[in-house]
């Protein structure tokens, strides 16, 4: 007996076609970039091409003129000190967070976000009068000789302050899936509290560490709002980038504040694609370990 095979057209009419929820690749991609350029890419590209105005040799001379030097030196410098305090105690606070309850810890966890709804004015004042000579704080640190406010101390206080939620945030998900049982592990086979943490529980959240270590720092390298308050803009001493770009705008230097804002454009852009590099490489290895 033959048994003859049914036409691909009746196939396809009795089979169920899946339908994808998003347009398809090919309009979601063009949607994709037609959004990008809009938000991203065409306003960058209109920095660079206002700031490439000057040439070459202007440019050069206003990089490297000793305020916008200074201005650079400044924010990119204290951003990353204010990461690197951010990276260590965000990690400690995500890890009390995680892993203890206390009274009082449900109004601390959302105070953790107040920097991401307080407007950056308000804190600035607020850890002014908190620093300043006269301040709560301020009044017991200057007799001692630690000078806060209108200081770059006071700058990289500001960066700190507005970059913490990153760091705790980004942690904090990661250490609550963490098997808590692979320390219990660890320490039964001898381990001491140093080794665990630096062969068990770093492992683990290493890169969301430098993922929100990456974020606090981008994100302390553009602040102004709070930092103006507190940090006296003295040219050369504390005035920070965005700051200049501000000030050269108000003298109608385009050009001069396009060059900055471009500098800081690439400065940024070189820093977190070392750090995503490096993250992608401690993926790796974690994984080849694995």
């Amino acid at each position: 007996m033959t048994f003859l095979a049914a036409p691909e057209s009746i196939i396809d009419r009795s089979t169920p076609r899946q339908r994808s929820v998003m347009p398809g690749f090919g309009l979601s991609l063009g949607y994709t970039l037609l959004y990008l350029s809009l938000i991203v890419l065409i306003p960058l590209a209109g920095v660079f091409f206002k700031a490439a105005d000057l040439g070459p040799q202007q440019l050069w001379n206003v990089v490297t003129s000793p305020r916008v030097a200074s201005a650079l030196q400044l924010s990119f410098g204290a951003a990353l000190v204010a990461a690197t305090i951010n990276a260590f105690f965000g990690l400690l606070v995500a890890w009390v967070f995680v892993r203890y309850d206390f009274f009082g810890k449900k109004l601390l966890d959302a105070t953790i976000d107040l920097p991401f709804a307080l407007p950056t004015a308000v804190a600035g004042i607020a850890l002014t009068a908190l620093y300043s000579g006269n301040g709560w704080v301020g009044q017991f640190l200057e007799p001692l000789g630690i000078k806060v406010a209108f200081t770059p101390l006071g700058v990289i206080v500001a960066m700190t302050f507005i970059g913490l939620p990153f760091v705790v945030r980004t942690v904090q998900p990661v250490l609550e899936e963490a098997e808590k049982e692979l320390e219990e592990a660890a320490a039964s086979l001898g381990a001491t509290r140093w080794q665990t943490i630096t062969r068990v529980i770093l492992p683990a959240v290493l890169p969301a560490l430098l993922t929100g270590t990456t974020l606090a720092f981008a994100r302390a390298v553009g602040e102004y709002g709070s930092i103006i308050f507190i940090a006296g803009n003295l040219p050369g001493i504390s005035e920070i980038a965005p700051l200049l770009i501000i000030i050269k705008l108000e003298e109608f230097d385009y050009a001069g504040a396009t060059t900055v804002a471009a500098t800081m454009l690439v400065i940024s852009f070189g820093l977190l694609l070392l750090i995503n590099l490096l993250q992608a490489w401690t993926r790796k290895r974690q994984g080849a370990k694995a």
